[in-house]
């Protein structure tokens, strides 16, 4: 095994060289789905993406926890959401032991630069620590926010017709970060948090975007689970079952399926019902929405490639280690809120206010089950990239070693010779060389009621309160076959275990 210091030299550098600091660069999607990205089995284009997979490395079970706000916490403070308090939106108060990445990576020498969503209960430069913030904090609208600010300082609401699109924005800022520290601090590593608001709902994109993609999806979304489960086992990310589509599985606060109806129109579907179910005009519209779905993908890969020219002008490139996730799965959400839904509005369009649905959602995260919120690997999962030239000689690899969201603050500080984190996350920084297990007790998921613990290749698992169910996930990852009653002792001690972490965490939030 190679050493950290070994790591953080080029492939047959002398180690007598002086040793660079490797930029870093964590890239967060929003509702992004397992199979969203060419290099996960996709058909959306994904260039930029798929080209620092193939010149990098894949982690194939890569966990998120589930929904926004416990998953940014995580990657900010390495502490599982119920040890944070960090689980839902609202009026959290940090507990006062918390420490943020951008004060261990800049007790290290990092510049700390982020841009877009934070979903953190604490200001990104007063309380986390960032040097420069661009924060997006209005989701629901990406051609006109009512909320965000500059440095923590709020900025005017932005009209329709200044031209403003988040996902452009959210680049150029970080942009203007990059810039701004190639002239004033070349010298020093820096750390970059990108978290793009894409694609998450309303289905917002631009509208030649959204013709890129027009009638791409006609075959509706059976075909292209199929699809995509067949081009992921032939890359060999996944080797399990897909699951079958659960047209009883939605999330309950959906806005009811009468009033969708009403106000979107006939063609809307609120159940992922098989595709030959749909009326003609319910597969016309349906096929629409995937299309601005891939049309947002689209372009947030097109902005990733503008940062990557960004590092390549800088002569940056070979020495930045940069990370791709999503903070969930892709969402079953239909929601109408913010500015609402104007019936009869152009799809995309800043005046409409779409979903994408269970039916795409199971299609965008196959061949996995459940959606966004749920623990099911459909809620968790999340395409993982990792590039770094100087660092990572295994270009175009799979890493099938089972990791969380908890390891990326252990993983950015180990590259950065950081203090280590006190954490339950690991280092990935061994299995940059070579496919090898990261030895961990368990992973543990809470959301929502919704329940789990992974321990080796087993994973007990609940759906709100119902049942435990148990998968075996080296041959089930598809969690086709509930073995919980061919293993009946196995779930009572991974249940007992996971109850146990669930007290232990909850007094910890509170000390």
């Amino acid at each position: 095994m190679l050493s950290r210091r070994a790591y953080l030299y080029a492939a047959g550098a002398a180690l007598a060289a002086p040793v660079r600091k490797p930029n870093l660069i964590v890239i967060l999607a929003d509702d992004l789905g397992f199979s969203d990205v060419g290099a996960f089995g996709g058909e959306t284009e994904t260039p930029h993406l798929d080209g620092l997979a193939k010149n990098g490395l894949r982690f194939t079970q890569m966990y998120s926890c589930a929904r926004c706000m416990p998953s940014r916490g995580v990657l900010m403070t390495g502490y599982y959401s119920q040890q944070s308090g960090f689980e839902q939106s609202g009026n959290v108060k940090p507990p006062k032991w918390i420490r943020y990445t951008p004060q261990y990576l800049s007790e290290a020498g990092y510049r700390c630069y982020h841009s877009g969503k934070w979903h953190v209960p604490t200001p990104p430069v007063a309380g986390a620590g960032f040097h420069q913030s661009y924060f997006l904090g209005d989701q629901d609208r990406f051609f006109s926010p009512l909320r965000h600010s500059l440095n923590d300082k709020p900025l005017p609401a932005v009209k329709r017709e200044e031209g403003y699109y988040a996902t452009t924005a959210i680049a150029e800022n970080a942009l203007n970060w990059l810039r701004g520290h190639q002239k004033d601090h070349a010298a020093a590593p820096f750390f970059l948090y990108l978290a793009f608001t894409s694609p998450h709902f309303p289905l917002h994109a631009l509208q030649p975007d959204i013709e890129r993609f027009r009638g791409k999806y006609d075959m509706g979304w059976d075909q292209l689970r199929q699809a995509r489960w067949e081009r992921a086992t032939q890359r060999g990310v996944v080797k399990c079952k897909p699951a079958a589509l659960e047209p009883e599985v939605w999330p309950p606060w959906n806005t009811k399926a009468e009033e969708l109806a009403a106000k979107i129109g006939p063609g809307e579907a609120a159940r992922a019902v098989p595709w030959n179910t749909l009326t003609p005009e319910q597969k016309q519209f349906q096929s629409l929405k995937m299309a601005i779905h891939a049309a947002m993908i689209y372009r947030m890969d097109v902005e990733i490639g503008r940062v990557l020219d960004q590092l390549k002008a800088m002569g940056s490139m070979e020495d930045t280690c940069i990370v791709f996730i999503s903070d969930n799965g892709a969402s079953a959400e239909q929601l109408i809120r913010a500015d609402g839904h104007v019936t009869g509005s152009v799809p995309g369009s800043a005046d409409s206010h779409l979903g994408l649905g269970p039916g795409w959602s199971s299609a965008a995260n196959s061949p996995f089950r459940m959606h966004k919120s749920w623990v099911h690997e459909g809620g968790i999962s999340s395409p993982c990239i990792v590039h770094w030239p100087r660092g990572i000689t295994d270009k175009g690899k799979l890493r099938h070693t089972p990791a969380h969201f908890i390891d990326i603050l252990p993983t950015l500080a180990d590259l950065a010779g950081a203090a280590k984190p006190p954490t339950l996350g690991k280092s990935l920084v061994p299995a940059f060389a070579k496919d090898r297990a990261i030895e961990r007790d368990f992973i543990f998921f809470h959301h929502l009621d919704n329940r789990a613990i992974r321990v080796g290749d087993w994973k007990l698992v609940a759906n709100g309160k119902g049942p435990w169910e148990l998968y075996n996930l080296k041959a089930d990852r598809g969690e086709t076959t509930n073995l919980v009653t061919r293993e009946p002792g196995r779930a009572k001690l991974m249940a007992e275990h996971w109850e146990r972490l669930n007290k232990e965490f909850a007094a910890q939030r509170v000390q």
